[in-house]
């Protein structure tokens, strides 16, 4: 039956969120495989702006099961304000409704104090993280030394390895200069989370092989974009989790063949927030006119983003990195009135031309981008609703990424609103 996967290609903050409630009206559940609440993704219904963190964006679409994978990090104070918020708002967030992997990793408050404390070390050289607890944590699920959220269920246990990691983490605290962390606080407070999440907690793997054997449409959320990624980004200016489709089976517990389609969203132009190299990045009035005509600040800690021309060399490499399908384009309609629109189609290094993304940091740092340009429009596109209707110079952009890139373009939005956008073809489809 139909499953699939929707990825970034590119820094993050492509529109996955509003993409994914776009498309979960056909899901019957929809995954999140990765990451924690250091990304956000922001959607707006019925002109009211929601911003979620860690529960999937599929939550508004009532007939829809939203699902989080053993693969996420989970802060599970910031989990239950979410969920305490989204049932104020009268949406179902019922155990039924909302299903944790029971092998999800817990964010503890030491893995926040350590994120905050290096990065203070750091200085000027500091890698430009959320400070949430994200890397810290994954760190200690790879030593073996994480909690499980359902670790928080059992007292005696719990306690007992607390004791011991808590005492190895202040020491490391205390050589970073940061205050030590009290036992009893931390252990009566997650006891409690623990009791809270019990009946949310469930065997993700054998809830989605069943579902899939019923017949059932699975979505899978990624969090952040391709070069993030842990191994396949602009390493070490990534994030601390594998961000490309592959892990959407790893981070779930479906097996790979059971996987029939991978879309990437694809952003009009290109945004990275934080540290990092970024060859077309613009320094000018219209990367100053992206950022605030996109509303490019993060939906998680409001930081701007560093804005710049469309990069499809990037993008043809995430098209490799992973096996992509189908394309979405996003935020078209920040480009009007723009009467020239550049599109990076290669790069020169040390007088070579290059038409792939380099994996090597100080060979990225040294490339110079080469551009096609292209007409831009003037109209306003915000509200067409097929492609027959957008201007010429639309669809000649459009038409450019689709060959250059080589896979088919399913999906155009034109801005936050759910409505703001229309199917060419449907990315279910095999």
């Amino acid at each position: 039956m139909p499953t699939l996967v929707v990825v970034g290609t590119q820094w993050g903050d492509e529109g996955k969120g509003k993409v994914v409630d776009v498309l979960t009206e056909q899901a019957d559940f929809v995954v999140r495989f990765q990451g924690g609440n250091n990304a956000g993704h922001t959607l707006v219904i019925n002109k009211k702006k929601h911003i979620l963190h860690l529960i999937p964006s599929g939550i508004f679409r009532p007939n829809t099961v939203c699902v989080i994978g053993n693969g996420v990090v989970v802060d599970p104070e910031v989990l239950i304000n979410e969920i305490e918020k989204l049932k104020k708002e009268g949406l179902d967030l019922s155990p039924k409704k909302l299903i944790i992997s029971e092998k999800a990793q817990t964010i503890m408050p030491y893995h926040k104090a350590l994120d905050i404390a290096r990065e203070a070390k750091a200085g000027e050289n500091k890698i430009g993280t959320t400070c949430r607890g994200i890397g810290p944590c994954y760190e200690d699920k790879v030593a073996r030394k994480g909690f499980r959220l359902i670790d928080l269920t059992y007292p005696e246990t719990f306690k007992e390895k607390l004791k011991k990691i808590l005492e190895e983490k202040n020491f490391l605290l205390s050589y970073l200069n940061a205050e030590p962390l009290k036992f009893e606080e931390i252990y009566e407070k997650y006891l409690a989370f623990g009791e809270y999440l019990k009946p949310y907690l469930a065997d993700v793997s054998q809830l989605l092989w069943n579902a899939q054997k019923a017949g059932k449409n699975i979505l899978f959320e990624g969090a952040q974009g391709t070069f993030l990624d842990i191994d396949h980004g602009t390493y070490p200016y990534v994030t601390s989790s594998n961000t490309v489709a592959g892990n959407a089976c790893c981070g779930s517990g479906l097996g790979p063949t059971e996987i029939n389609s991978v879309l990437g969203i694809v952003k009009a132009y290109t945004t990275r927030v934080g540290e990092g190299p970024f060859p077309t990045e613009l320094h000018d009035e219209i990367g100053e006119l992206l950022r605030e005509r996109g509303g490019e600040y993060g939906a998680t800690t409001g930081r701007p983003r560093r804005c710049g021309w469309l990069d499809l060399v990037m993008v043809k490499t995430a098209v490799r990195l992973n096996g992509l399908t189908y394309l979405a384009i996003t935020k078209l309609d920040v480009l009007s009135g723009l009467k020239t629109l550049k599109l990076c189609v290669g790069y020169k290094y040390e007088g070579q031309i290059i038409d792939f993304f380099p994996s090597e940091l100080e060979k990225l740092k040294k490339v110079e981008p080469i551009y096609q340009e292209l007409p831009g429009w003037e109209e306003d596109i915000s509200q067409i609703k097929n492609f027959d209707a957008l201007p010429e110079a639309t669809k000649n952009y459009i038409k450019f990424i689709e060959q250059y890139l080589e896979v088919p373009i399913a999906l155009l939005s034109f801005g936050p609103e759910r409505e703001s956008c229309f199917l060419l073809k449907n990315p279910f489809d095999k």
